[in-house]
């Protein structure tokens, strides 16, 4: 792995690991594992009150990435503001297609999640199921939102909540 590759990411910087989300790297250090060393990447994730250390070779491979762009964060928006796009398919199978959009990482693609599961106060209630998996994917879109536009949760949320009301208004 060539020394570019691996220094991609350094202490201090936020990142999304697919299956947690936002979280940041409070530092690099080495290991000794099964008699090998490995260089690790010690990532916090403040709100889940979890520590994750990821082989800095591994990083990229299981698709830690830097945050995205304001471009990425406002394509997201648009995609909040699509219509809903509901399959006909049973929900065991739905839910895992949204599980697994969730888990990619894939900002756009969590975004087409909280769409599509996204209900109005005119709108049947969710299930218990529907409602788990729009809340996760709810909060790692906000999350990467305050993470790009400066860390206010708050304000990330309401934006969020507002692209979703007014798409219920037009």
């Amino acid at each position: 792995m060539t020394k570019s590759k691996k220094l991609e990411f350094r202490p201090n910087d936020y990142i999304v690991y697919p299956a947690h989300g936002v979280g940041q790297i409070i530092s690099i250090e080495e290991q000794e594992v099964a008699g090998f060393k490995l260089e690790l990447f010690v990532i916090t994730f403040e709100k889940d009150k979890m520590t994750l250390r990821v082989p800095t070779n591994k990083a990229t491979e299981v698709g830690m990435r830097s945050l995205s762009s304001p471009d990425v964060i406002d394509a997201a928006m648009k995609t909040l503001k699509g219509k809903a796009k509901v399959k006909r398919a049973m929900w065991s199978r739905r839910a895992q297609e949204y599980e697994q959009k969730i888990n990619s990482g894939d900002l756009i693609s969590i975004a087409e999640v909280v769409r599509d599961l996204h209900r109005n106060d005119d709108q049947r209630e969710q299930s218990y199921s529907e409602r788990q998996l729009y809340e996760a994917a709810l909060e790692r879109l906000t999350r990467e939102v305050a993470a790009v536009s400066g860390g206010d949760e708050v304000a990330a949320a309401k934006q969020v909540d507002e692209v979703l009301t007014s798409r219920a208004a037009a």
